[in-house]
């Protein structure tokens, strides 16, 4: 049963979601490019200052930080080989028949709908830009869920930017209308 006296406030979830990806060496910058390269092709005055800020926005959406939150947690105990057998193994070696970092990372992207779902499934495939870095295994760090979940957040700020952009042309208005560091028209 819910305890409401435990009750989290959203700034402190917001804030260590951020951290959290701040920690893992995950900027905002590194995920907007990932969006950046999924959509400029059809945007004509997309810029990466509009694609951080779509990143920014995605990252208020509280399934996404609870993702965030979940994954990094089981990546970082894996790390530091805290995890019971066999799950230790299963995500410290990123099993390929280990489903869980994708099934929690594509249960975040709903949110933003189908686009984000199929974009979600290219990124995972393609390993476009950090998650690239991430997917290699290189190192000591473990980052079986961190790979999807940037991805996850890139399809989802991918789609916002979609949905976005679908508006402003019914308005008569493109991208370039839109104040990149604001929401204000140009």
């Amino acid at each position: 049963m819910y305890n409401k006296k435990l009750q989290v406030s959203s700034e402190v979830v917001a804030k260590a979601a951020r951290d959290a990806l701040e920690r893992r060496g995950v900027t905002l910058k590194d995920i907007a490019e990932i969006v950046y390269e999924m959509q400029y092709a059809y945007n004509d005055g997309l810029s990466l200052d509009h694609c951080i800020e779509s990143v920014d926005k995605v990252l208020h959406k509280r399934e996404i930080q609870h993702a965030i939150l979940v994954g990094i947690e089981l990546d970082e105990l894996a790390e530091k080989k805290l995890l019971s057998a066999p799950l230790q193994q299963l995500v410290e070696s990123d099993e390929g028949l280990f489903g869980v970092d994708e099934t929690i990372a594509l249960g975040s992207v709903f949110t933003y709908g189908s686009i984000a779902v199929t974009t979600f499934g290219h990124l995972d495939k393609q390993k476009i830009g950090i998650i690239q870095q991430l997917d290699t295994k290189a190192g000591d760090g473990v980052h079986t869920f961190l790979d999807d979940l940037v991805g996850s957040i890139a399809a989802s700020a991918a789609s916002r930017l979609a949905h976005r952009i679908r508006d402003l042309e019914e308005q008569g208005k493109s991208i370039k209308d839109i104040d990149p560091n604001g929401t204000s028209i140009v």
